[in-house]
């Protein structure tokens, strides 16, 4: 088998006090879908809401993720309630920005409005965070944040990340960070 292929993997379930992140289920897309659908949650990734159709694009590279690369994003519940909270992981976009970001984990995270302001993001970052480091060892994580996106900065900064570049991407100024 060439180093290209990776077989199918269990896709890690972590704990937090409150949340657990796990693979993405297709009962989840719903839910992920209306999340993706909210200005609120958008405003600041794209700058618009986005249709069932890219949503679920973005849902299967979920999955892609983990197959290929070993790694992805997990859905976010609420231990207590098993309700979607959001999401977040690690990806590599392949984005065509610059500087080029391909190769490096790209950590993110959104989250269903209702959930903003609760300290979940923060969890589950550290959370992914601490699984990252155990699976990419001493490797640089980045995450890029809009410069309006006064929370997920905040985010970030608690969570070891720090400003490295602003740039142009898709037309919008946003700011890399890196870990």
């Amino acid at each position: 088998m060439s180093n290209m292929a990776r077989p199918a993997m269990d896709i890690p379930v972590i704990e937090t006090p409150r949340l657990i992140l796990r693979g993405h289920r297709l009962d989840d897309f719903p839910d992920c879908a209306a999340m993706w659908a909210d200005p609120i949650v958008t405003r600041h990734i794209g700058g618009k809401a986005f249709s069932e159709e890219e949503t679920w694009a973005r849902f299967l590279r979920y999955a892609g993720h983990w197959l290929l690369l070993g790694f992805g994003y997990w859905a976010i519940e609420k231990k207590d309630t098993g309700s979607f909270v959001g999401e977040l992981g690690f990806a590599d976009y392949k984005r065509g920005m610059e500087p080029s970001l391909k190769g490096v984990p790209e950590l993110g995270w959104a989250l269903v409005a209702t959930a903003h302001r609760k300290g979940y993001a923060t969890e589950a970052v550290r959370a992914a965070l601490t699984w990252g480091e155990a699976h990419f060892g001493s490797a640089r994580t980045v995450c890029i944040i809009h410069p309006e996106n006064l929370a997920s900065i905040r985010v970030a900064e608690k969570c070891g990340y720090k400003e490295f570049q602003r740039t142009t991407y898709k037309g919008h100024t946003t700011i890399i960070f890196d870990r």
